[in-house]
């Protein structure tokens, strides 16, 4: 439901074609491309050519997601109607928040209940500038700028005042500290069309993994890696119901970009051929408790529901329904190698690492567009 592939614009980093490719190939059929492209997917000609490229490159099925504003410049509403007649299935400013709580809810209550949802990066700019690191232990360790759990709390408070005030329905993603599901928590209770997703690397990793690996910018993501409590708390938020989703945030880097000193690096983390055997193989280490059948609602059939409705039949597994089908193997046993991806990205933090239980095929309407060379 969240992934980048910096098409147009960035194909060095990365296209529809590799990223529909490395989809499939970590078992994913469906993924939402972000707009914060060069240009920025604001204008109607723009969802057109992510549909029509994601739907032909062989792989993974590719949806576009379109800017809130235009241009991306957060000062004036894109054209929100235009672009879902286009095939826009969210609308988001992602890799900023929307800037203005006016622009937000002129966008809330253009979008209702009947457009897209809004998706909202949940940030406040001025306690994120210039930050590299959670506020807390990494940042009192290495003396990198902090970025405080309050820079994203406080956006979505903003954004659950708005949703209230407008009856409108706002999804905040990649959520990353206990303060966050808290406060979508109450807005749930209280009844309100408030969902949020978070990330599988947040899910598995918490700010030690910084330090550990020698503040190896490979595990520099925006938000950032927050605390073990923090961490705690989203498994606590996936089993209770308040996180509506996993996704990736797939972020993919050339190598000349990521292999830089932590400071001057970007944020992200690539990760599609990798996400689910990630999480697979930390849950069973660590959260048995977790039925699998509750991580695996979370990544298929759960963020399908949050689409527009000829996406929501997407991840179920019933007579009739779209074909879309994944073959995990829990008991295979493979060692993270980027240098074999189908992604262009070629670095993330679990390079080298063994992992158990793999998706092995994937199948896309019927059609078999991935299979583990092993199983050839």
């Amino acid at each position: 439901m969240h992934a980048h592939f910096r098409d147009p614009g960035g194909e060095w980093h990365e296209d529809l074609t590799s990223g529909s490719l490395a989809g499939a190939a970590g078992g994913f059929t469906t993924m939402v491309a972000m707009p914060n492209t060069q240009p920025a997917i604001s204008e109607p000609s723009l969802i057109e050519y992510v549909r029509s490229k994601g739907s032909s490159s062989g792989g993974a099925r590719i949806l576009p997601a379109g800017c809130v504003s235009k241009n991306r410049e957060g000062k004036e509403l894109a054209e929100l109607i235009k672009m879902t007649e286009a095939g826009a299935v969210l609308f988001t400013d992602d890799g900023a928040p929307v800037a203005t709580s006016s622009l937000l809810r002129l966008a809330l209550l253009y979008t209702g209940k009947e457009l897209p949802r809004v998706m909202e990066h949940p940030e406040e700019i001025s306690l994120f500038k210039g930050g590299q690191v959670h506020e807390g232990r990494v940042s009192a360790l290495s003396g990198l700028k902090a970025i405080p759990a309050a820079s994203e709390e406080i956006d979505i408070a903003r954004g659950i005042a708005l949703a209230r005030e407008t009856g409108s329905r706002i999804h905040f993603t990649h959520i990353s500290s206990g303060g966050s599901l808290e406060l979508i928590r109450k807005a749930k209770e209280e009844g309100l069309d408030v969902t949020c997703d978070t990330t599988f690397h947040h899910l598995t990793l918490n700010e030690n993994a910084v330090v550990n690996s020698g503040y190896n910018a490979r595990y520099k993501v925006n938000p950032p890696l927050r605390s073990i409590d923090d961490q705690a708390a989203l498994w606590n938020g996936l089993q209770d119901g308040t996180i509506d989703a996993i996704v990736t945030d797939h972020a993919p880097w050339h190598m000349d970009d990521k292999d830089e000193p932590f400071q001057e690096a970007p944020f992200g983390i690539a990760s599609l051929e990798c996400a689910a055997a990630v999480l697979f193989d930390f849950r069973n280490r660590n959260h048995p408790e977790v039925p699998m059948d509750l991580i695996l609602a979370k990544m298929t059939s759960a963020p399908a529901s949050l689409l527009p409705s000829e996406w929501q039949g997407l991840g179920r597994i019933n007579e009739g329904s779209v074909a879309d089908l994944t073959v995990i193997d829990e008991e295979r046993t493979r060692i993270v190698d980027c240098s074999q991806w189908k992604s262009k990205a070629r670095c993330c933090p679990w390079e080298g690492i063994a992992l158990t239980g793999w998706p092995v095929m994937t199948f896309l309407e019927g059609r078999d567009v991935w299979c583990d060379e092993e199983d050839q």
